[in-house]
């Protein structure tokens, strides 16, 4: 996972209210949704490429391998 680092964030409260309605809606926290925003914007504003991609793997429980 990639590393992390704290960044304090002056925000207008407007905002703020906003991004946790928002991240309400998402069921992330506020800090979770700031950051996939940021990430989106980031991308299709062509400064970074997606690297990650989320896989779901399905798989038979009821499968034996014995």
């Amino acid at each position: 996972m990639a590393k992390r680092k704290a960044y304090p964030l002056r925000i207008n409260e407007d905002v703020l209210a906003a991004m946790q309605r928002w991240s309400d809606d998402e069921l992330r926290s506020v800090n979770a949704q700031i950051e996939y925003v940021l990430r989106q914007a980031l991308v299709k504003s062509g400064r970074v490429k997606l690297v990650e991609k989320v896989i779901t793997e399905v798989v038979d429980i009821n499968a034996s391998d014995h």
